[in-house]
């Protein structure tokens, strides 16, 4: 008897689910509760799969043997819930798409810096010659890719909700890099959950498996207490010298571009000075560290790994330097959805900043950007339909807080209220959805107006 798959979600992971599904000979029906792109439609089209929009069918999705649910979809809405009541396995894209390939997984997670370490790790991988594809939460799905290619290799990005769908995938090499709260509306708003997520990275690893997780980062270290971890542990860190490190830094305290840092892997270092890499600010000495690591427990040699540091140039909407007008510099990084991520590139800023943040906010906690802000911000700017508590936590802080409704009013006040020698920042620290289709979106709309000042 044939197996039937309902998915839920016809976007880059449910519909990568459903060509593998039908191509393993599956019984496919799609649903998604919105519409569906045009792009999406002519690829489920094209392999014949069945599908629907605008509404959940629950007779044909929950006649279903599996349903592969797509990360974006939470599980307390009806159809879910129904599911979890018939007993219906409900899971990941990630967690289907394991089933059929024997390709060596580098799967990296974290609330911050998941995709720039996917990208390096994926350069130095595909430029010491591997046979190597990319998937997961950036690009092309991992179920379409392991449909239409046969990779060696997968360097996989993954979000703590792919993980929540993952029950018997292994990650032959899995990377933690850090733990700040996100995402916190999907769980409850307790950081413990969003937590236990984040360490379903090392999922039914075995003693043969690696785990390479940021010792600076004091929710991995107490969580690794609790926890029976039974492969090789590479941690790495910024602060700390030790023998035990997979990596470090030796740190000039004069100019931290002079420092240097140090891959050990199997008591064979590689050493690298920061200046000679292309990527600049100490969130990425982590995913560098990161990235090495990985590579080196893959034979990567050391010259090809140090090339790849120094060509690297990094994601778009992440500290993206757009121009410098009027003596003002303006930065995109739209892609700073959550405290953390704001707060690195507060850090990484030298010169006075004028903050553009807001959006949609995911049960953030402000307050410890509270210090940060009294040293480098003159003024914010909100951009967002709902900024009570950014005024609520800064105001008393900084010059002024002003609410705008779109990025070009963000740009033009900024630039008016600006002076040379200031920075302009786009670093939300909040989803993009109330205004934006994507932070993709919001920053390219950002660009686009500061190019047209």
């Amino acid at each position: 008897m044939v197996k039937k798959i309902a998915i839920l979600g016809g976007g880059e992971s449910g519909v990568g689910a459903a060509v593998l599904a039908q191509k393993k000979g599956f019984e496919v029906f799609l649903s998604d509760k919105g519409k569906i792109s045009n792009k999406y439609k002519k690829v489920l089209s094209q392999f014949e799969i069945s599908y629907e929009e605008g509404k959940h069918s629950g007779a044909l999705i929950l006649n279903a043997d599996e349903i592969i649910k797509s990360p974006g979809i939470p599980e307390n809405v009806p159809i879910i819930t129904k599911a979890f009541e018939k007993q219906i396995p409900v899971i990941s894209e990630i967690e289907f798409a394991g089933r059929f390939t024997n390709a060596k997984t580098i799967c990296i997670t974290g609330s911050n810096g998941k995709t720039t370490t996917a990208l390096l790790t994926y350069k130095m991988l595909k430029d010491a010659g591997l046979n190597v594809g990319l998937a997961g939460n950036i690009g092309k799905s991992f179920a379409l890719q392991v449909a239409l290619n046969d990779f060696d290799y997968f360097v996989l990005e993954i979000s703590s909700f792919q993980l929540d769908g993952m029950f018997d995938f292994k990650a032959d090499i899995a990377v933690l890099l850090n733990i700040t709260p996100d995402h916190l509306d999907r769980y409850d708003n307790d950081f413990t959950k969003y937590a236990a997520s984040k360490f379903r990275i090392i999922r039914n690893q075995l003693h043969d498996d690696a785990f390479i997780y940021c010792y600076d980062d004091p929710v991995i270290t107490e969580l690794l207490k609790k926890v029976d971890v039974p492969s090789g542990l590479y941690p790495f860190s910024i602060r700390q010298m030790d023998k035990n490190l997979a990596a470090s830094l030796i740190e000039d305290k004069n100019q931290f571009l002079n420092s240097r840092m140090i891959i050990n892997i199997n008591a064979k270092k590689m050493m690298i000075a920061l200046h000679d890499m292309a990527l600049t600010g100490k969130h990425n000495v982590y995913n560098s560290m990161a990235a090495a690591i990985g590579s080196r427990l893959l034979d990567i040699r050391k010259e090809n790994i140090k090339q790849s540091l120094k060509e690297f140039q990094g994601v778009g909407h992440r500290l993206e330097y757009i121009a410098t007008i009027r003596g003002i510099d303006f930065i995109n990084d739209s892609k700073a959805t959550n405290i953390n991520s704001t707060w690195y590139a507060l850090e990484n800023a030298d010169k006075p900043v004028i903050w553009i943040a807001g959006g949609q906010d995911k049960g953030n906690d402000y307050s410890s950007l509270v210090p940060m802000v009294k040293e480098k911000v003159k003024v914010i700017i909100c951009l967002g339909l709902e900024n009570t508590k950014i005024k609520d936590t800064f105001q008393e802080h900084v010059g002024g807080v002003i609410e705008v409704r779109s990025a070009e009013d963000a740009v033009k006040l900024s630039y008016q209220l600006g002076q040379k020698g200031d920075t302009v920042l786009l670093s939300p620290a909040c989803a993009s959805f109330d205004l934006f289709k994507n932070y993709e979106d919001r920053g390219n709309q950002f660009r686009t107006a500061v190019l047209n000042l």
